[in-house]
Order: C-alpha cells, then sequence, then structure tokens
C-alpha cells in the first residue's frame, strides 16, 4: 500500500470560475503608485494673482477713507487675501459693518468677526 492510497480514487477538482476584469481590476484598486498626484497637478494649475502695491495717492486715498469710517456703518471692503497654500492669493470683496478700527494691530474689525489688514485694503466702497 502507498502513501496516496486515501485520495487516488477522489475526483478530480474543477478548476475556478473564470474572474471577471471588474473583480479582477478590484484587486489592484488599493495599490496606487502615484496616489495624490492627480491633486498635485490640479494644485499647480490653479492661478492666483499677485499682490498690487499702492501708489502714494492711493495710498493718501485710501487712508482718507479709513479716517471716515464710523463704527456701525455697513461698507464693501476690496482686499488681498494670500493663498494658504502656494505664491500670490485672490482679491475678495467683503460687505459687512465696521466694529472698530484696531490702530494697534493695523486691522479693520467687522462687525462679523473678520479682520482685515489695512496693508492688505485696495479699496474701500461706501
Amino acid at each position: 500500500m502507498s502513501g496516496y492510497d486515501d485520495i487516488i480514487n477522489l475526483p478530480y477538482p474543477r478548476k475556478p470560475e473564470r474572474m471577471s476584469n471588474y473583480d479582477r481590476a478590484a484587486q489592484f484598486a488599493p495599490f496606487a503608485a502615484l496616489t495624490g498626484h492627480g491633486e498635485a497637478i490640479a494644485e499647480t494649475a490653479r492661478i492666483t494673482e499677485s499682490a498690487v502695491e499702492l501708489s502714494d495717492d492711493g495710498i493718501a486715498i485710501l487712508n482718507e477713507k479709513l479716517r471716515k469710517l464710523e463704527v456701525g456703518e455697513q461698507v464693501s471692503v476690496i482686499y488681498f487675501q494670500p493663498d494658504s497654500r502656494k505664491a500670490g492669493g485672490a482679491y475678495v470683496r467683503y460687505t459687512g459693518n465696521v466694529k472698530k478700527l484696531d490702530n494697534y494691530r493695523s486691522t479693520l474689525v467687522m462687525a462679523e468677526g473678520a479682520e482685515i489688514l489695512f496693508s492688505r485694503i485696495v479699496d474701500i466702497i461706501k
């Protein structure tokens, strides 16, 4: 008696069914060699603006507008907001009520909580 007598007459195992392409692809889905590559390309393609420096006359006009602001007055402020992820930023228009002018911190504080640095303000519209 040989060592294989107990299994020699068992039926031959059948072949497994062919896997669909969808299931085969799903096996490799967790492996992505370039994770984050698409996001990095999209971030690089995102356009930002450069901050524009005001002329001396522009600064004088802006200082006069700041001086004339009153507490509780509703204004629209156009200012430069730097981008947190790359060089440059965007010009933003914020409309709200003036809470105070903080000369110590050089900020315009709005009643809604926004604080805008004087150096970033481009225009104030009443």
